[in-house]
C-alpha cells in the first residue's frame, strides 16, 4: 500500500485499485470505502496522510424498520449484541458440561439460527438431533404442540440440552419437555435465545438464556411470522398501534 498526501488530496495505491471508492470528505480527512465491508478513514495533514481507524460494515444488513404482511416490525437486538451473548452461552456450556457428551436437541423452525450459531462455538464431544414443534397461529401461541418430527435416538441416561429460540407461555417446551422425561434422560437443560418473563406460564428452569424481553412479538434471527421474518441476522419488534 502507498498514501501520498498534500494539502488537497490524498492518494491510495494498492494492487487492486478498483476495489474502493470516497465516500465522504469529513473535517480534516477523507474517508474510503472499500468493497461493501470496511470503512477506512485517513486525516491528512500538510506532508502526511494518517490511518487513524476503520469500521466494519454489513452488505447485507436489513432496515430499521421491516413490514410483514399486515404488521410492521422495528430493528431490536443487534446481531453484534446477539453474538456477544451466544458466545458466552456458549462458554458456560463447554465449562458445565465438559465430559458429558451432551445430546443438543433443537427445536425447527425457529431456533435454525440461534442453534448454528452456538453450536460452532461448543468445543466439547456432543452430539446434536432436530425436532419440529407448533404451537404459533399469527402472533399468539395457542399451546398446542403437534410433533412433526420426532426423535429417533436413545437419550437413556444422557444429557440432553433443548434449543429453543424463544421461550414464550412455555407450554408448548413443557409439553415437550414431559415428553423427553418419558424416555429417562440423566438431566434435561433448557438454553434460549429469548425468553418473554411476563409471558412465561411454567415452572421449568431456563439453565442458559441469552436475552430476557418484553412480551411483544418479535421476528428476524430464525423467528417468523406467519412464515416470512426469518431471514434476518437482527431481531425486530412488532410496533404496535
Amino acid at each position: 500500500m502507498i498514501f501520498v498526501a498534500n494539502h488537497s488530496a490524498c492518494l491510495f495505491q494498492t494492487h487492486h485499485p478498483t476495489i474502493f471508492f470516497i465516500v465522504k470528505n469529513f473535517s480534516g480527512g477523507i474517508i474510503f470505502k472499500f468493497s461493501n465491508y470496511l470503512i477506512f478513514k485517513f486525516v491528512i495533514s500538510s506532508l502526511n496522510c494518517k490511518f487513524v481507524g476503520y469500521t466494519k460494515t454489513n452488505p447485507f444488513a436489513m432496515t430499521d424498520t421491516w413490514k410483514l404482511n399486515d404488521k410492521s416490525f422495528e430493528k431490536y437486538l443487534l446481531n453484534d449484541d446477539i453474538q456477544a451473548k451466544v458466545s458466552e452461552l456458549a462458554t458456560r456450556l463447554n465449562s458445565d458440561l465438559a465430559g458429558k457428551k451432551p445430546l443438543f436437541v433443537v427445536v425447527l423452525n425457529g431456533a435454525f439460527i440461534f442453534a448454528s450459531d452456538l453450536l460452532k462455538r461448543i468445543s466439547i464431544d456432543c452430539e446434536i438431533a432436530f425436532v419440529k414443534l407448533s404451537s404459533y397461529h399469527g402472533t399468539h401461541s395457542t399451546g398446542v404442540v403437534q410433533q412433526i418430527i420426532g426423535l429417533d435416538l436413545d437419550i437413556k441416561g444422557r444429557t440432553i440440552v433443548v434449543i429453543e429460540d424463544i421461550v414464550d407461555t412455555g407450554l408448548t417446551l413443557v409439553r415437550f419437555l414431559q415428553t423427553l422425561r418419558e424416555m429417562e434422560p440423566a438431566e434435561i437443560k433448557v438454553a434460549t435465545c429469548l425468553l418473554k418473563p411476563e409471558a412465561f406460564m411454567s415452572k421449568f428452569p431456563i439453565d442458559y438464556l441469552c436475552f430476557s424481553i418484553p412480551n411483544k412479538f418479535v421476528v428476524g434471527y430464525g423467528l417468523d411470522y406467519d412464515g416470512l421474518g426469518r431471514n434476518s441476522s437482527d431481531i425486530y419488534q412488532i410496533v404496535e398501534g
